[in-house]
């Protein structure tokens, strides 16, 4: 069988870059008429038919919509799911992307979006994208972006509100001695949840204490650091508010590990629902954020865009819900006993 022609094979063949050859078969400017025949006689000799590239030369168009993500975690599984659900029926095909960093986070979408950009999709989805502003030929959304709301259509869901409502729920079981595990500091949906945090302490008339915060970084090896260090101080929290689930998933752990009961001893809410919030060993009182309405909403944005059709909005935010399980409870009264049971 002989090996399938790739974009590489028609830029060698006709000698210019494969970012020409891009350009020529998707009628893009920037490409001398005489190139863009030379490219075209060369995709016909070379039997390219039959790639996504050719089929764009013929209709303008892969009938693919792009997903980007920087990895693949149950957040954004979340998204895909959602994604996936409102594009079911609709003629676009769906491709799930993550690329490789080269060491490097920031500007992450960009490299993506430049390999697959015309080529492969017609529009994507980005997920926590790190530029919002990123420049591209084709249509995009993003979701829960670094920066929030930008120059392009955004979907997140009420970081703030839904911290304040997890913060406010402790108080109301008789928590005053609230600790929590934040987020990555560089993106904004984190700092509007401790921002919902330390508003709903004010609202309760507690002072904020900067020694019951800590960093978690939504990894759960960080996680689980931050928290034992936090559970180790001389007067410790009796709850805690993680930043996302997989956090306050190692907050248990750690509870455990070091010979707390939880709730009995210490109650601990997340942030998102994810699928192993309700399925963990005790399942976990959590802030739910609709993700997969999150990857619908965006879906439904993404295809407006491409029919040509006007958005009713640009920048959706969705509301978000307390989810009471089995790891939140009213502090012990015999806090004495629990405070010494709490650095052994």
């Amino acid at each position: 069988m002989s090996k399938r022609t790739t974009i590489h094979d028609v830029a060698k063949a006709a000698g210019v870059s494969v970012a020409t050859v891009s350009k020529a078969v998707n009628g893009r400017y920037g490409v001398a008429s005489a190139t863009v025949e030379r490219v075209n006689e060369v995709v016909r000799e070379l039997g390219y038919e039959s790639s996504l590239v050719a089929s764009s030369m013929r209709s303008r168009a892969t009938g693919v919509v792009g997903v980007l993500v920087a990895d693949f975690e149950p957040f954004s599984a979340e998204i895909l799911k959602g994604v996936g659900l409102a594009l079911r029926d609709s003629r676009f095909d769906l491709l799930a992307y993550s690329g490789s960093k080269h060491g490097q986070s920031e500007g992450w979408e960009r490299r993506s979006l430049s390999r697959l950009s015309g080529t492969l999709i017609d529009a994507a989805i980005i997920v926590t994208p790190t530029v919002v502003g990123a420049s591209s030929e084709i249509p995009l959304v993003a979701i829960d972006p670094h920066t929030g709301r930008a120059d392009l259509p955004t979907v997140e869901s009420d970081s703030l509100e839904g911290a304040r409502m997890a913060t406010r729920y402790l108080v109301e079981l008789g928590h005053t001695r609230i600790g929590f595990l934040a987020g990555r500091p560089d993106l904004r949906s984190a700092v509007l949840r401790e921002s919902g945090y330390r508003l709903a302490l004010n609202e309760a008339g507690i002072t904020y204490d900067p020694n019951l915060t800590r960093v978690g970084m939504y990894h759960p090896r960080t996680a689980r650091d931050a928290a034992m260090a936090l559970l180790r101080i001389p007067r410790p929290p009796t709850a805690i508010f993680a930043a996302n689930d997989l956090s306050a998933i190692a907050i248990v752990e750690v509870a455990h590990q070091i010979g707390l009961e939880v709730p009995r001893d210490l109650s601990v809410i997340g942030f998102d629902d994810i699928p192993e919030a309700s399925q963990f060993s005790s399942p976990l009182s959590t802030i739910r954020q609709p993700m997969r309405r999150l990857g619908a909403e965006a879906a439904r944005m993404l295809v407006l865009l491409l029919n040509g059709d006007p958005l009713p909005a640009t920048h959706l935010v969705l509301p978000t819900r307390l989810v009471p399980r089995a790891t939140t409870a009213p502090p012990r009264t015999d806090s004495s006993q629990t405070d010494s049971s709490r650095r052994r």
